[in-house]
């Protein structure tokens, strides 16, 4: 039974706790009276109100780990653009390849400038750019070749498109831009293509003096000329390169040549200058030229340079060296007579003259008619050892020693071939192959005291000595000036007079060697000059290659006739420019110094000396005469001396093979 008691109605009972009285409203709060509400919670519902719990405690959880987050990252940024911002680090830049070639060490020096002797600009590098670009950076490679394309219509579109479509990370796209061009092609903002600065040889003057120049190459390299010659020179110093070159004197050259070639329809041409004593190149034109800005695409044909590359038989401008090497040993005498009326036959071949006098000539008569017959038999006079001792000291036998890297070989026979008849035939200029340049050299010997120079192509300093071997007496070049002016007042060469200059010097026409021997009416005709033969200054060499004669010659293409008219030309008009008046006060003077006849008296009642004492066995007589060696005095020149293109001449050292000789007066 139940002990615990029950509820007493009559009690009171106690309101529950949070529990609310309900009363009436607007009844006091007396009047309330407690009540009492039950709520019934299922599992169900107490099991989804957890999860809601649990879902609001992630919230809360991630609310917080992004906002770490964005503080991290505004942190972060806060860092890297306010507190220590950072450079932007570009990517890395296309390397450009070097040109395949050892460089001196330190920065790149830009080609220095060429000038002539009066520093008129000759070749001058101009600044430009070459275009690149990085296909992987390319977007569209056709539009981006298109676009360049009409930005710089002179470039091959289709070029461009294969090179930016190619798997690489460098193409040359082009060279050589102008600045208006580079800044057209830049303006288009094409990515992955950029500019590298270079620059382009421009030659203002076009074709003066081009085969002297030469040219480069793509990367501005030497390849021809003085370009090559001195390449090293011009891109290691920036100071400009100055020749010997007058560019005025080289312009009459080149104008006469071109009129001379043109009137006798020859296929080349060569004209030089040169001074006698200095051996400075005022000129040197060789035709067919070509504009030296388009090295590249001249034929080979055009850049052959005659003055040095070209050998040529000398023909009878050679006579002036028999000549010279005869009275210089003193083996014959300008009263000695020579055999000029009898053919002279070695084997199969004729020695005969041009025109002959078909007499016995004098040895001024055999220079001024230009006698082969005669030349012949004073080179046996002078013998064959003496023959070939004199050319090698002329520098027959060498390369010319000019600042040209085309200066080529001479052609001559071996000692052991050097017989009877190449003494003869070289006597007079054929069995021999020297340069123009050789030719000019040795007439510049005799002519001014006995002193090989060196030819030059740069211009001497003032009072720069220049370097020169005395192959001869003053006494022997004093005569050979006569004798050379006697060529020109009574001999073949009158077409090459200009008065007041007193010019000098000799014709040569020689037959071109063929497949089969020597070409018929193929000649070339050159007539060497010197002027003013009372103080020598310059050398003038003008040569026509297989001229054609015409009306105005008689319709012979001899040098008398086609060459000297032209050198006398160039001497009058470049005279003045050089300095060079002609001189009229004193010309009969002058004249009276230079004169000697054609047929000059002897000195005694004695017979003649030489092959004229015996003419019927004329090779017999000169081996009866005993060869002596060829003297050699180190004296200094007693010519004026001119301060504009003249340099004082040091002592020569005695050459091999040679005797130095005690007195010089013969």
């Amino acid at each position: 039974m139940n002990d615990q008691p029950g509820p007493n109605p009559a009690e009171p009972v106690a309101p529950p706790p949070y529990s609310a009285p309900a009363r009436s409203f607007g009844a006091p709060r007396e009047a309330g009276v407690p009540r009492m509400e039950t709520v019934r919670v299922t599992a169900p519902d107490l099991a989804r109100r957890a999860a809601m719990a649990r879902t609001r405690r992630r919230l809360v959880v991630a609310a917080w780990a992004f906002a770490g987050l964005f503080l991290a990252v505004a942190g972060k940024l806060t860092l890297a653009t306010v507190v220590a911002p950072l450079k932007p680090k570009l990517p890395e830049a296309v390397r450009v390849p070097e040109p395949d070639r050892a460089e001196p060490a330190g920065p790149r020096v830009e080609r220095a400038m060429i000038v002539d002797r009066n520093n008129q600009i000759l070749a001058v590098s101009l600044p430009t750019a070459e275009l690149y670009a990085n296909p992987r950076e390319m977007i569209d490679p056709a539009e981006a070749a298109h676009r360049i394309k009409q930005a710089v219509p002179r470039l091959d579109e289709a070029e461009m498109r294969a090179h930016l479509s190619a798997a690489k990370a460098f193409v040359y796209l082009a060279r050589r831009l102008s600045p208006r061009e580079e800044l057209a092609i830049n303006g288009l903002g094409i990515p992955g293509v950029y500019f590298q600065p270079s620059e382009r040889r421009h030659y203002p003057l076009g074709r003066v003096a081009a085969q002297v120049l030469g040219g480069v190459d793509v990367d501005e390299h030497g390849v021809a000329g003085v370009e090559r010659f001195f390449d090293s020179r011009l891109t290691g110093s920036a100071d400009p390169l100055r020749l010997s070159l007058d560019i005025r004197v080289q312009a009459v050259v080149r104008e006469e040549l071109a009129a001379a070639m043109a009137e006798f329809q020859a296929i080349g041409a060569c004209g030089i200058v040169m001074d006698v004593r200095t051996g400075e190149v005022l000129a040197m034109v060789s035709l067919p030229d070509y504009d030296a800005n388009a090295f590249g695409a001249t034929p080979a044909e055009d850049r052959f340079n005659r003055a040095v590359t070209g050998m040529y038989e000398p023909g009878s401008t050679f006579k002036l060296q028999t000549a010279a090497m005869a009275l210089d040993a003193g083996a014959v005498h300008i009263w000695d007579q020579f055999d000029a009326a009898h053919p002279i036959h070695i084997g199969r071949f004729t020695i005969t003259d041009f025109e002959g006098k078909h007499r016995f000539l004098y040895l001024p008569e055999v220079l001024a008619y230009s006698s082969n017959l005669g030349a012949a038999h004073i080179a046996l006079t002078a013998g064959a050892e003496r023959q070939r001792a004199w050319l090698g000291a002329m520098g027959m036998f060498r390369r010319i020693g000019v600042e040209l890297p085309e200066a080529g070989m001479p052609l001559a026979p071996p000692a052991s071939n050097w017989k009877e008849a190449a003494t003869m035939t070289i006597g007079f200029g054929h069995g021999i192959a020297v340069s123009p340049l050789h030719v000019v050299r040795g007439t510049a010997a005799i002519a001014n005291g006995g002193l090989v120079v060196t030819p030059t192509l740069l211009a001497r300093a003032d009072g720069t000595p220049a370097e020169a071997v005395r192959v001869m007496q003053p006494a022997t070049s004093d005569l050979m000036r006569k004798l050379m002016r006697l060529v020109v007042t009574e001999g073949y060469g009158k077409k090459a007079e200009v008065a007041g200059y007193f010019v000098g010097g000799k014709t040569g026409t020689a037959e071109k060697v063929g497949g089969h021997g020597y070409k018929k009416h193929a000649n070339v005709s050159a007539f060497v000059s010197v002027f003013p033969m009372n103080a020598p200054r310059y050398a003038v060499y003008m040569m026509l290659d297989e001229p054609h004669g015409n009306a105005s010659t008689g319709f012979f293409s001899t040098a008398g006739q086609v060459s000297a008219p032209a050198a006398g030309r160039v001497i009058a008009r470049i005279g003045p420019m050089l300095g060079l008046l002609p001189e009229t006060a004193d010309a009969p003077t002058i004249e009276a110094a230079l004169a000697i006849p054609l047929q000059p008296a002897h000195p005694g009642a004695r017979a003649p000396t030489g092959l004229a004492a015996a003419p019927d066995h004329p090779r017999d007589a000169a081996r009866e005469r005993a060869p002596r060696r060829l003297p050699l005095v180190p004296a200094t020149p007693t010519m004026p001396q001119d301060a504009r293109h003249e340099a004082a001449l040091a002592v020569p050292v005695a050459p091999a093979g040679y005797a130095v000789a005690a007195d010089a007066a013969r």
